[in-house]
């Protein structure tokens, strides 16, 4: 039996991806007044920016980081001020070297069970805001992972990707073995899960991990004029347009596109759809009002 997808009247879908756009982050803890401990948050201009802060541990990637980054995208992901996302590790060496070793070396199986292990990170796939991954430096293992998750890439020409937990005696637990083989295909990606090779961010690029590499006086700078070229966008638009995307990991490709389908014709249920088309029409710069 082939998978249905459910019929969703235009307005439905619209007002789902209206009020997740806009809610007021008077439900959740507002990202910029939220008390991390290991990262850093900021936002401006319709941006808002999280730094993974562990310098001295190459940003490497402990229980408390995952429950602050997820907090902080969660946090920023209701808040209406804000229309994309930039995620970045402090220093030059390290977007986020890894795990941390010495966090996991000592779990046994049933720890990993109990504490369902960097399990949390999963909710970063609920994020309905783009995210975007300012690579700079070291991407590893779970730094890897944690960039595939965002939903573009851009390196620095020092970074460095690759999944070498093979060397420490496990396999990839966040998504590597699964995101990687999605993102550069079957034989690429079992070379660097099966070698723990280290990958240049030229190499990352023309595998197709990357979307572009900059030098890394030009990382930020063309992080945050992509974000700023998204959030020109109608918000909830924008939202459906990395919902179809994304679905394309998810399902089959009839079924996906009926989907796009159901998600195009929604959007001429919004006022957003009129203005652009007629700004379009008129000549003129559209003024989205995110409705």
């Amino acid at each position: 039996m082939g998978l249905l997808v459910p019929m969703i009247s235009s307005r439905q879908i619209l007002a789902v991806a209206a009020r997740q756009a806009l809610l007021s982050p008077a439900s959740a803890s507002f990202a910029a007044a939220a008390s991390y401990q290991t990262i850093l948050v900021e936002k401006k201009n319709g941006v808002g920016y999280i730094t993974l802060n562990r310098p001295q541990q190459l940003n490497a990637l402990n229980a408390q980081v995952q429950f602050d980054v997820v907090a902080a995208l969660e946090s920023f992901d209701q808040d209406k001020e804000v229309r994309a996302i930039i995620l970045t590790g402090s220093g030059k060496k390290a977007f986020a070297a890894g795990a941390d070793i010495t966090e996991m070396s000592t779990k046994t199986f049933s720890d990993m069970h109990k504490e369902k292990m960097y399990a949390h990170w999963d909710r970063i796939m609920g994020i309905r805001k783009p995210i975007i991954a300012a690579v700079n430096g070291f991407a590893l293992g779970g730094g890897c992972e944690l960039a595939m998750c965002c939903d573009i890439i851009i390196a620095a020409d020092s970074a460095k990707f690759g999944q070498p937990e093979i060397t420490l005696g496990t396999i990839p637990g966040l998504g590597g073995s699964q995101r990687l083989v999605r993102a550069i295909g079957k034989s690429k990606a079992m070379e660097w899960v099966l070698t723990g090779e280290f990958y240049s961010a030229e190499q990352a690029e023309k595998a197709g991990l990357v979307s572009r590499v900059v030098p890394l006086d030009q990382l930020m700078p063309e992080a945050e004029k992509l974000a700023q070229r998204i959030s020109s966008f109608s918000t909830p638009i924008v939202m459906m347009a990395k919902d179809a995307v994304n679905q394309s990991f998810e399902m089959p490709l009839k079924p996906a596109l009926a989907y796009e389908k159901a998600l195009f014709y929604s959007s001429f249920a919004s006022r957003d759809q009129k203005e652009g088309m007629a700004a379009f029409v008129e000549k003129r710069k559209p003024n989205f009002k995110d409705e």
